[in-house]
């Protein structure tokens, strides 16, 4: 390296390649490249780099997506990295949109302190807990999906059909069509009918078994990792995994419970106006960590005798539900990041650092 200048560089992510821009602390663009998204690749972006100065940090867009293999290849070199988040509509009319234009407004984001998050870490537990959990959602997400569409066809099945399975519980409906046996005249519309529900049930019936092997892989992922924030009234293990999920492996990122609240839209956002004075619901944020927070907020109302007295109290007071229920959340928002702030992450032997 010819001299110490201090560089600070900017990556736009993408599925084959990443563009990396690098600028020097005066904001001068010194140059932009294409790397593809392979190890050597990540080795010669960050050579390329250093070629030109000490780098001081590296702005990268989606560190939670394209980008999550770079930054832990960034920072297993000891380089800082940023999360930077995309330009927003305004600012692309203004500059235009192009991969390079992209990378060099990231690096131009870290050097004005524009932005500043620190990324996930994503190599411990809670990035396992994460994955686990995407295949229980989908699973979820598809047993609803089936239940309704076995519903629907019953409500418009013949009247033989739709009177035997009308009003049956939804676990003995299951057990009934999955091991009925349908005919094989399939141009008759009601042998079509009965095969589509049977298959249909077994559908079910494997989702159903898929979402309780996940549920046994998670539970002690879960109570090992955050043992004191599962015993937390209201909390079970999906809403305890996706908070955790929402924190990350490295919770010590956020900086306070206030800035956990925001991240969670449970931060108070005024909505005062003239001599009314009030606070409303934050529509942004993590909206699956919101909904975490919400389901413990409701559990408490409904069985926690402290959360039962204060709801009580405010409702005396003349607050109205929703209003007490953005309270709660603030509250167990705070209490939740007293746990995850002194949890010990644990990670695999093959990731410790040092």
């Amino acid at each position: 390296m010819a001299d110490a200048t201090a560089v600070v560089g900017g990556v736009d992510t993408h599925t084959d390649f990443h563009q990396a821009a690098v600028i020097d602390t005066t904001g001068r663009h010194l140059a932009t490249e294409a790397f593809p998204t392979t190890p050597d690749g990540y080795r010669r972006l960050l050579d390329r780099l250093r070629s030109h100065g000490e780098v001081q940090a590296v702005g990268v867009e989606g560190t939670g997506a394209y980008g999550a293999e770079l930054a832990r290849s960034l920072r297993a070199d000891r380089v800082t990295v940023i999360d930077v988040d995309r330009p927003d509509r305004r600012a692309r009319r203004a500059n235009g949109k192009s991969d390079p234009v992209d990378a060099y407004a990231a690096a131009t984001a870290v050097l004005s302190g524009r932005a500043a998050g620190t990324p996930k870490t994503r190599d411990g537990v809670v990035e396992a807990i994460r994955s686990l959990r995407v295949v229980r959602r989908s699973a979820v997400k598809s047993r609803t999906q089936t239940i309704n569409q076995i519903r629907t066809l019953i409500v418009t099945a013949p009247g033989e059909i739709r009177e035997k399975l009308r009003g049956l519980p939804t676990s003995e409906l299951i057990r009934q069509l999955a091991r009925s046996r349908p005919g094989s005249d399939h141009a008759d519309p009601a042998c079509a009918v009965r095969t589509a529900l049977r298959r249909l049930a077994r559908r079910h019936q494997y989702l159903t078994e898929e979402i309780a092997e996940a549920d046994a892989e998670l539970k002690p992922l879960v109570a090992q990792t955050a043992p004191d924030l599962v015993a937390l009234p209201g909390v079970g293990t999906e809403t305890a995994a996706q908070l955790l999920i929402t924190a990350g492996d490295n919770p010590n990122r956020l900086r306070s419970e206030a800035s956990f609240a925001h991240l969670c839209a449970a931060a108070p956002v005024p909505a005062s106006s003239g001599r009314t004075h009030r606070h409303r619901l934050n529509r942004g944020g993590d909206r699956q960590a919101n909904n975490a927070l919400h389901t413990i907020a409701l559990v408490r109302m409904r069985h926690d005798t402290r959360t039962k007295e204060y709801v009580a109290r405010r409702t005396a007071e003349g607050m109205s539900k929703k209003d007490i229920l953005r309270c709660l959340k603030r509250f167990i928002a705070r209490e939740v990041y007293k746990h995850l702030a002194r949890q010990t992450i644990i990670r695999p032997p093959a990731l410790q650092t040092a």
